[in-house]
């Protein structure tokens, strides 16, 4: 039996999908689609290759002919590789048949999802500047945050002691010496990231946050410390955000009648825990871009300038 280590099982199970659901079909197929291009015994239709195009987005005329060749070679390439994988029954093989069931399971709720909430109405003028106004770290006071995070492997019985010498430590540096002087293991990183690019739990406390400063957020078996090392202005106003907020209402319209459905699912439905699951019926379901929100803001050690921060960092790494 062939194992799946180097080929994207994903790639593989929809293209697998594919070629395995028009099987049953061909003729019809032949009749009504012009071919595009034919891979030994199998075509490649102009609808199947628009279908990929669609994923593109708009193009010119010369963009769109030079894009379809190159997406059309590449359906080639991928037919010939699933052509092989069935000769060679790679189909048949436990990791691929889970592949495509989980790619069916993900097709077809996206599908309903997509059919029940449909295009959500405009928002109006007085909803845009509403959410303008309720979300000044977004907009009005937009900033670009340059964040320095450390990652801070804790225990149960450690936990508690890590966070009071935080609190105690007069700067970055001299934290980074007890954690190595305590063998804590740490990691420390670097980043710069727009206010849209934070999770929505945590920009308000940075939005409030003078640089220097830091918060603690706990994790499993971890203390993530993040400092904000800088950070510059770059307000964005009520007509450049509008575009922006209007994507985001229509998408939060969206996620309510999906959730609403889930709901109404919920309750009609017979769901069953078994065994060592039974647990994972009583916890609250929680949406998959849900963010993990900061467990706490525990005090910081004092504000320091980038130099002794940077070297705290440098000698964690």
């Amino acid at each position: 039996m062939h194992t799946m280590q180097r080929i994207g099982l994903s790639t593989l199970a929809l293209a697998l999908t594919l070629v395995l659901a028009g099987c049953g079909d061909k003729k019809e197929e032949k009749g009504a689609t012009q071919v595009a291009a034919r891979v030994n015994s199998e075509e490649i239709t102009v609808h199947q290759l628009n279908f990929e195009l669609a994923k593109l987005g708009n193009m010119s005329p010369e963009q769109s002919k030079k894009v379809a060749n190159q997406v059309l070679k590449a359906m080639v390439d991928q037919q010939l590789l699933v052509q092989k994988a069935i000769e060679e029954k790679v189909d048949r093989d436990p990791q691929v048949l889970q592949a495509l069931e989980a790619a069916k399971r993900q097709v077809l709720s996206q599908a309903y999802l997509q059919k029940i909430s449909g295009t959500p109405a405009q928002p109006s003028d007085a909803e845009i500047a509403d959410y303008y106004a309720k979300h000044p770290e977004l907009f009005a006071e937009r900033r670009i945050y340059r964040l320095q995070e450390v990652n801070v492997q804790v225990t149960a019985e450690n936990q508690a002691q890590v966070k009071a010498q935080l609190a105690q430590s007069g700067n970055m540096n001299d934290f980074a010496q007890w954690l190595k002087a305590q063998n804590i293991p740490a990691r420390a990183g670097q980043t710069v990231k727009p206010a849209e690019q934070l999770p929505m739990e945590l920009l308000p406390k940075l939005s409030k946050m003078k640089d220097g400063q830091a918060i603690t957020m706990a994790g499993a078996g971890s203390l993530n410390i993040l400092i904000l090392a800088g950070s510059q202005a770059q307000p964005l106003n009520e007509q450049q955000a509008k575009p922006v907020i209007e994507r985001y209402l229509a998408n939060a319209a969206k996620r309510k009648v999906a959730e609403a459905e889930l709901e109404k699912l919920r309750a009609a439905g017979k769901v069953e825990y078994m065994g060592e699951y039974a647990e994972a019926g009583k916890e609250q379901a929680k949406p998959a871009e849900e963010a993990a929100a900061p467990a706490e803001a525990a005090p910081a050690p004092a504000p320091a300038g980038d130099q002794a921060i940077e070297k705290g960092l440098s000698g964690l790494k």
